[in-house]
Parts: C-alpha cells; sequence; structure tokens
C-alpha cells in the first residue's frame, strides 16, 4: 500500500469519526433530590434513549446540581438545560393550565388513570401554547397516587381537628386544607424534612415514596390512610429549541421511549414503593388514623365545586378554555 493511499484512509476515518461526534448529543437534565420512585421513568428514558441511539444521545441527570427545583422551568426557558422536572404548584401562575390536574378530589382513583388524563390534557393545543410561552415542550408526566398526611404530636381524629394545623401542602391539596381550618404552607420538598424537625409545620401532605425518601417518617406519630384529597402534577419538560435540533432518530429514540418508560415507573411505584411503605409504618409504630365516609363525603362537598369553580373563573379570565379543560379531566374520570 503506498503512502498515498495510507494518508487517505487515514483521512476518510478521520472524517467519519469526526462526523460521529458531531451528530453525538449530550442532554442535561435537572431534576431534584435524589434517585426515587418519583424519578425512575427519567432514569429508565435515559437508558433507552442510550440504547436505542448506540451512545449518540445521552442524557446527563443532575439531582440538585444545575437547579433549584422551583427554578427549573425558568432553565428550560433559557437553555440552561435541555430536560428537567418541576411540579406545577411551585409557580402556578407560570403553568396555569396544567394545575386543572391539581385540583382536590378529582376522583382520579390509580397512577394509570393520573397518566391518561395527564397525558390527554398535556396534548391539548392550549396546554402547549402555555407551556410554549417558557420555550417549554410537555415530554411526560410523573403519576402520582394521591397525598396523605403524617405529622407529629396528636393525630387529627376527626376533620374538626385540623383546625389551626400548620400543614405543607401545595396547589389543590392546600386549598382543601384550609377548607377544614388547617394552615397550608409552600416549600420545596428538600426543605419539608427540616420544616417538620423544627415546628414550622406540624404535618406534611406527600405520596409516599416523598415521606420515605425525604424522611418524614422518621419522627412521625400519625399517618391518615384516607383523606385523599388531591395529588399533584410534575411534569418532565423539554426545551422546544434544543428537542426541534435533535436528529429524526434521536427525536424518535426520545419520543417513541416515553410509554415504556411510564410503565416501569408505574410497575416500579405500584410494586416495590408500595410494598415497602406498609411495613414501613408498622415498624415506626406510626399510628395510622382512617375516616368515616360520611366525614369524607362533606369533605369533598365542601371543597370540590367551590375549588373548581374559582378555577374556571380565575383562568377564563387568564384566557384559557378553563371550562373545556376541566370538562376533559372529569369527563375521563367519568368514563
Amino acid at each position: 500500500m503506498n503512502t498515498k493511499m495510507i494518508k487517505t484512509i487515514v483521512v476518510s476515518v478521520t472524517a467519519i469519526a469526526v462526523a460521529s461526534e458531531a451528530f453525538a448529543v449530550e442532554w442535561n437534565v435537572s431534576l431534584w433530590g435524589k434517585r426515587r420512585a418519583f424519578t425512575e421513568h427519567v432514569d429508565k428514558l435515559a437508558e433507552l434513549v442510550d440504547a436505542k441511539t448506540g451512545g449518540e444521545f445521552t442524557l446527563n441527570i443532575s439531582y440538585g446540581g444545575l437547579s433549584n427545583n422551583k427554578e427549573n422551568l425558568d432553565g428550560i426557558s433559557i437553555g440552561a438545560f435541555e430536560m428537567a422536572q418541576f411540579c406545577a404548584g411551585y409557580h402556578a401562575d407560570k403553568n396555569p393550565s396544567i394545575t386543572v390536574l391539581e385540583l382536590p378530589f378529582l376522583g382520579v382513583n390509580s397512577l394509570e388513570m393520573e397518566r391518561e388524563i395527564a397525558q390527554a390534557v398535556y396534548a391539548h393545543p392550549a396546554v402547549a401554547a402555555d407551556l410554549g410561552r417558557w420555550n417549554a415542550t410537555l415530554l411526560m408526566p410523573s403519576p402520582l397516587p394521591q397525598y396523605n398526611i403524617v405529622g407529629v404530636g396528636d393525630g387529627p381524629q376527626t376533620l374538626a381537628d385540623y383546625d389551626g394545623l400548620t400543614v405543607r401542602a401545595t396547589g389543590g391539596i392546600g386549598r382543601a386544607m384550609e377548607a377544614v381550618g388547617a394552615v397550608p404552607t409552600s416549600m420545596s420538598a428538600t426543605e419539608v424534612r427540616q420544616a417538620l424537625d423544627s415546628g414550622v409545620v406540624k404535618a406534611v401532605a406527600f405520596a409516599p415514596h416523598a415521606h420515605m425518601s425525604f424522611g418524614t417518617v422518621e419522627n412521625a406519630t400519625w399517618w391518615t390512610t384516607n383523606l385523599n384529597p388531591g395529588t399533584v402534577n410534575c411534569p418532565v419538560v423539554v426545551n422546544s429549541d434544543a428537542l426541534a435540533a435533535l436528529s429524526d432518530t434521536q427525536r424518535d429514540a426520545l419520543l417513541g421511549s416515553v410509554d415504556e418508560a411510564l410503565d416501569y415507573y408505574i410497575d416500579t411505584y405500584n410494586g416495590k414503593t408500595m410494598d415497602a411503605w406498609g411495613p414501613l409504618l408498622e415498624e415506626k409504630g406510626i399510628e395510622q388514623i382512617t375516616y368515616d365516609e360520611d366525614a369524607l363525603a362533606a369533605f369533598r362537598e365542601a371543597v370540590a365545586g367551590p375549588a373548581a369553580e374559582a378555577w374556571i373563573e380565575e383562568n377564563n379570565a387568564r384566557g384559557l378554555p378553563a371550562q373545556e379543560l376541566y370538562d376533559l379531566v372529569t369527563g375521563m374520570v367519568a368514563k
């Protein structure tokens, strides 16, 4: 082989390597806390995308190293990172359309239903436009079960016992707590343990995984088994420009992996997470408080209708098709 041929081969191989490197994409993903049931779909998505693209598209997941959780949507809007998770209740004014999913007592009774309804809402043109103001595209929900409350001190045996109780509760759950005289306080999940230990709040509304992940059960004395005032909606979003810049193969790998990632998430939550929850309560000797159906019915009647009416009025004024979004959610629940 002559010198000219060798040089040609070397140049060709180098060009191929440079071209491959140019097409490789790495996205930064902003989460918070630590890896837990709440983030399993994101971790699974990263695994699937890497495998489907042969390593040419990778998601670099950071737990708190890129942004404060309440600033993740802002970070997406300026392109500080390409993907992030946040909760609608952290800044309802920035994403009012998806707060319909946080209204109290909607009647959602499974993670599967939560997923189906959230994805339908995310697909609504008005919702896409609402998040589009932040250069954000909704990718997938983080389905969560109904919240219940862990607290310290004497447990509230009746709904009247909530009067004056300080509770970490956001969104519609906070409004539900107000209806029974509690004092809701909004704070990020990472702040909750310190607030509970220091007496800033006496109770915390979370889904089971978060009670375990953020340590609220460590000093808790009671837990409500069936208050079920609602849940929060915490989407995963991507920067719209970054999504558009992907190759067709990379974009297909990302979008085509969402359902599989959500399937994995729900299986993990319904299995591993909930399997651990009951035994943990027993192990720590936490009192489990169950309310009778008459009390719960009165609670729902006092809260659900007024909260929905107020949400519709407020968001109609914002120019959103609020009644249409509410009817979409309640119609799917009623099916």
